[in-house]
């Protein structure tokens, strides 16, 4: 039995896609799995940031086509780049174990966030992330970055900026964990829904490559991101908002944290508990509470 996986062409996109490939070798001996590497929109547009670009589906788009042609058979994606709806004829087959959700922060002098001196250049394209930055340190400059993370990493070595702020699960998959300054802790600052999880999307009617992917679905990851994207469905809005959920299970409780904020700095927080089984109302619940107390008027900042 032959499957083609379809993937972008970053270096990162390539290792994911690689070590899936690798878990279903060893799931289905005598399989045979061949990578197809796609361009998408978002690979194409490096001269803006992709909060100034408003399109959900930024990597995610020209795969799906390639799913919808039959080119393909199953995508593997940085769950984060999904948006929190799929198209009705394509679902999640599967989530893999989750990997680091933090973010961290790699700095020319290795000093942690706290200590880097005032007016410090700090590279991130994330509303999410310079939200949070600027509400622990007003004293910095944001500026925007862009780019794989060799290209950030290289930036950051000529001088371009102080530091800069990337996922741990990227590096820690690339093998450069040993540039990190500082692990942020992901309950205090929050990280992007499904920061750190793969998501094997698929045809929704093809109960052959769900059957075939099945056996790479881990549930605490599923569960956590049913949470996390339902807070980014409730609140709205694409790459161009400052919003971050993080979920993480205790026994059979789930803890779920979000934020929403704003460009300069003001956020709202709020964390609630429930059961595994209701996971998305529990994101939905959250969303809410969030928007009531405040984030409605920090999105309206930031939409403006």
């Amino acid at each position: 039995m032959k499957i083609t996986i379809g993937t972008r062409k970053s270096q990162l996109a390539l290792v994911q896609t690689n070590a899936v490939r690798t878990a279903l070798l060893a799931a289905h001996p005598g399989l045979t799995v061949e990578i197809e590497h796609i361009t998408t929109r978002g690979d194409q547009i490096l001269d803006r940031p992709l909060s100034h670009i408003g399109d959900k589906g930024l990597f995610v788009t020209e795969i799906e086509e390639a799913l919808r042609a039959g080119r393909i058979d199953l995508a593997v994606h940085s769950a984060k780049d999904l948006p929190s709806v799929l198209p009705d004829d394509m679902t999640i087959a599967a989530y893999p174990q989750r990997a680091d959700p933090r973010d961290v922060l790699i700095s020319r002098s290795g000093q942690p966030l706290a200590e880097l001196p005032a007016q410090a250049r700090i590279g991130t394209s994330s509303p999410r992330r310079a939200c949070q930055i600027a509400s622990l340190r007003p004293d910095l400059a944001i500026v925007d970055i862009r780019g794989n993370v060799d290209t950030r990493l290289r930036k950051l070595q000529e001088g371009q900026y102080d530091a800069i702020v990337l996922a741990a699960a990227g590096l820690e998959r690339l093998g450069l964990l040993a540039h990190v300054s500082e692990f942020f802790d992901p309950q205090t600052f929050i990280p992007a829904v499904s920061q750190g999880t793969l998501a094997i999307e698929a045809r929704a009617n093809d109960q052959r490559i769900a059957e075939l992917v099945g056996p790479l679905d881990d549930p605490d990851a599923r569960s956590s991101a049913s949470a996390e994207k339902a807070v980014l469905a409730r609140i709205g809005g694409g790459c161009q908002v400052a919003v971050g959920a993080y979920a993480h299970h205790d026994r059979s409780t789930l803890l779920l944290t979000a934020m929403i904020g704003a460009p300069d700095g003001r956020l709202v927080r709020a964390a609630l508990a429930g059961t595994i089984d209701t996971a998305a109302n529990l994101g939905r619940v959250l969303a809410d509470q969030l928007l009531s107390v405040g984030g409605r008027e920090l999105l309206q900042i930031a939409e403006a």
